[in-house]
């Protein structure tokens, strides 16, 4: 049978409450035992004391006989409900209260249960010292007994009445039950037990209180895990505590957003894959079939055939960046740290877009704003991220407008900042968010570039965060956009 959360709680809150009580009441009864039983001690040894100094010292000095002796036992045994004995220094019990309501002796007389010398019972007994001890006093007492040994001495006074010598004449021996005591300790449990039983049941009102303001809460969010286990991530907790489980309820609902982006993701990832493939087989396999059934004349195949492989490159192109994010996001791009100055690099990037920006009518200008611009940097994945954003901006810029790229640093900054900025469409906020996802493209018609992949400004990212560096776009449409990232200097590295 499966147990809820509830019923753990309860379980084991009651294992709890009762191990607890159980060990509360067992040592409590164990010290007011303990403390019961060392009160009852030195009661006996006081009224022992009392006993020996107004009766056996009598009897010692031969004020009274042994049935006077055996009268004042019976009267002091009944007064203190405990068996009385008086023994010789020799050991021999010489008179004894003999009363029969106190305790049971083995035989069926008391007398005959009392040996005629202490030595029998124990010959190392100790008749001159005082000492107590519990039990059923070698055995003569089925119950359990307080026994209190009293020593007798008889003091000689000269005639001004000043002590001249002790003489040791025997002791004073009393047994008590501690049935009293067992009595006392049962009237505490039932004192004690009510309470606890009281404490348990409040305690379990409480609990069913609290878990339920606990558990209710739990419940929907195991619920709502569960549908969003078979995909509907549109389902909210409804919980807007500002507790645990409220930061809970909160974690989930953005853990689902953030998987209803990602699905999202996915199906546009697939979606914009599956054209980039298609398009240029598309192109291929047409080509080829137009050649192969006469379409296109011999005379014109070479032109053809050109268009085919450029479409081969394009396609060579995308797989190896396809591969090359892939190894960027999962293991990081391994990186050849040296110094370089960065105008260099950006220079001889410009030099390769000469042609294209004659062809498409748009002018770059490089503006120098730094003091220093030597880097600390993998030459050839920053030269990479060049080309992809100057590549990126004159994919979007119109005929006749201009690009810039600018170097700038801070003074007490020990970081190079590269700007590339073009007059283009520009993007809104919700493309910015997204420009830096694989396979995204800004141009949502898809037909107006048809050589992008839409690769590379995921591994421009990829690169720079290898590099610990930031890179940041701001864009307003219609307006053009900028990127700026920055590199580490030389000197500053070095000063580390």
């Amino acid at each position: 049978m499966q147990h809820s959360i509830l019923d753990r709680i309860y379980i084991a809150f009651l294992a709890i409450l009762i191990v607890s009580f159980g060990v509360l009441i067992v040592f409590t009864s164990f010290m007011t035992r303990r403390s019961l039983v060392s009160e009852k001690r030195e009661t006996l040894s006081n009224e022992g004391a009392l006993i020996v100094s107004q009766t056996v010292t009598g009897y010692v000095s031969g004020r009274y006989d042994k049935p006077d002796l055996e009268y004042l036992f019976r009267y002091y045994a009944t007064a203190l409900e405990a068996d009385v004995w008086y023994i010789d220094e020799y050991g021999r019990v010489v008179a004894t209260s003999r009363i029969g309501n106190v305790t049971t002796p083995k035989d069926a007389e008391m007398e005959n249960s009392i040996p005629y010398n202490i030595y029998q019972l124990d010959p190392e007994y100790q008749i001159d010292a005082e000492h107590s001890q519990t039990g059923n006093f070698y055995g003569l007492y089925k119950g359990e007994m307080i026994s209190v040994n009293v020593p007798v001495h008889l003091d000689h006074l000269n005639a001004l009445g000043s002590v001249i010598s002790t003489e040791h004449r025997g002791a004073l021996i009393l047994h008590a039950t501690v049935s009293q005591i067992n009595e006392l300790l049962g009237n505490i449990y039932s004192i004690v037990l009510i309470p606890c039983l009281v404490i348990i049941v409040i305690a379990f009102v409480f609990l069913a209180v609290v878990s339920k303001r606990v558990l209710t809460p739990v419940k929907k969010l195991s619920v709502v895990a569960n549908e969003y286990s078979k995909g509907n991530l549109d389902v909210r907790t409804e919980i807007h505590s500002n507790d645990e489980i409220g930061q809970l309820a909160q974690s989930m609902e953005y853990m689902a957003d953030e998987l209803a982006k990602l699905e999202d993701y996915r199906r546009d990832f697939v979606s914009n894959i599956s054209h980039d493939f298609r398009s240029p087989l598309t192109s291929i396999k047409g080509y080829i079939e137009a050649m192969k059934d006469g379409t296109i004349p011999p005379e014109k195949q070479e032109r053809y055939l050109d268009i085919v492989l450029n479409e081969t490159q394009r396609l060579t192109k995308l797989t190896q960046g396809l591969l090359d994010l892939n190894n960027l996001e999962n293991y990081g791009p391994y990186l050849k740290l040296k110094d370089f100055a960065i105008i260099e690099v950006i220079n001889a990037t410009l030099n390769t877009f000469e042609i294209k920006c004659i062809e498409k009518g748009v002018a770059i200008y490089l503006n120098n704003h730094a003091e220093e611009t030597v880097v600390m940097a993998d030459k050839t994945k920053i030269q990479q991220v060049i080309y992809n954003l100057i590549d990126n901006a004159l994919k979007f810029t119109p005929k006749g407008k201009k690009i810039y790229v600018t170097v700038t640093d801070k003074e007490k900054d020990d970081k190079v900042h590269i700007s590339v900025k073009d007059e283009g469409m520009g993007m809104d906020e919700e493309t910015q968010k997204k420009i830096f996802i694989r396979f995204y493209k800004g141009d949502s018609s898809r037909g107006k570039d048809k050589t992008g992949s839409g690769i590379g400004l995921a591994i421009t990212k990829e690169i720079i965060k290898a590099h610990h560096e930031v890179i940041t776009v701001t864009s307003k449409v219609d307006e053009g956009t900028e990127f700026v990232f920055t590199l580490s200097k030389a000197s500053a590295v070095m000063g580390k």
